[in-house]
């Protein structure tokens, strides 16, 4: 089921520093729905064809240059007509003044009218990335999420198979703990997934026969991380016997989340086996994958290069 995701126009402005010229009447309630930002200039010379009016609208030097040359009447007629299709907001960038006849149309049409000192093009990348991860699909997945060794690792199991436990361990080997229980996962572009905890149990951890602790008040500000990149799916489970493990590491597993694949490992659990140094080493090992360098290849290639030297030849 698609969920279409919104951010209020007043936290848009809050969090980018943006100043306001004009306030209308709905301007708490007024919406932000598309990522994606506009520059109004082919629509103030006329042309509307495949125009987004839900797009917040930024306008910079170019735009006003151009209204400049028009007269008081023509400018009016131009805001008039980009007002009344219902944008969210019009944003003018380098800090400069609003014309009258835009604040006129503003305030028939209940239009806010907003103002930056950054740059037009900086701004609209700032604002299409705040955006982007606000608007992002997202999924809360049932593990844990930490930070170890700057890699981001979602564990996921069955209920009471340790991912808490894991979690905790690894917090006092000096890693950070992002989210436990519950993660919310935001989609915040085609390959890359973001992690992190609700507002209610944020540094929360529950762990079975001592009850909820705040992880934070107990290990200092250091151990835990507001929001984490998800490289690594670490899935846990009871150990089977019979089931044939992947011993050498040279199989590639994905674990499917909002439609990015997204590494992952089975690690088996059983008394005596230590979750959290197995986690530290899938981190680095995981982290020197991506460096280039995998054990398992090389390995590989030595084996066969010592039965290649080492066999008789008729």
């Amino acid at each position: 089921m698609n969920i279409n995701y919104s951010v209020k126009l007043s936290d848009l402005v809050e969090s980018m520093g943006i100043e306001i010229y004009y306030q209308p009447d709905n301007y708490e309630s007024a919406e932000v729905k598309i990522a994606d930002v506009n520059r109004p200039g082919l629509q103030l010379t006329g042309f509307y064809d495949y125009f987004v009016p839900d797009r917040l609208q930024i306008i910079g030097i170019v735009e006003t240059t151009y209204l400049k040359e028009l007269s008081s009447e023509a400018r009016l007629q131009k805001f008039e007509k980009l007002f009344c299709h219902g944008i969210p907001a019009l944003v003018i960038c380098h800090d400069i003044e609003p014309y009258p006849e835009c604040l006129e149309a503003a305030k028939a049409h209940n239009i806010a009218i907003l103002s930056t000192n950054q740059d037009t093009s900086d701004f609209m990348a700032a604002v299409i990335a705040y955006l982007k991860v606000q608007l992002a699909p997202r999924i809360t997945r049932h593990g844990v999420l930490v930070e170890v060794y700057g890699e981001g690792l979602l564990i996921l199991g069955e209920s009471g198979v340790g991912k808490s436990e894991t979690a905790i361990e690894l917090v006092k080997r000096g890693h950070r703990l992002i989210a436990d229980d519950a993660v919310e996962i935001k989609k915040v572009s085609d390959t890359t997934l973001v992690g992190s905890a609700s507002e209610i149990i944020k540094h929360y951890i529950e762990l079975r026969g001592i009850g909820v602790i705040n992880v934070r008040r107990l290990f200092g500000i250091g151990a835990v991380k507001p929001t984490e990149r998800i490289d690594l799916v670490i899935n846990l489970e009871d150990w089977k016997e019979h089931f044939m493990y992947d011993r050498l590491g040279l199989d590639n597993q994905y674990t499917t989340i909002l439609d990015v694949q997204v590494p992952s490992l089975i690690v088996p659990v059983k008394p005596g086996r230590n979750l959290a140094v197995i986690t530290e080493v899938a981190a680095m090992n995981h982290r020197q994958k991506k460096m280039g360098y995998n054990s398992a290849l090389e390995l590989t290639e030595q084996i066969n290069q010592y039965f290649s030297a080492n066999t008789p030849t008729e």
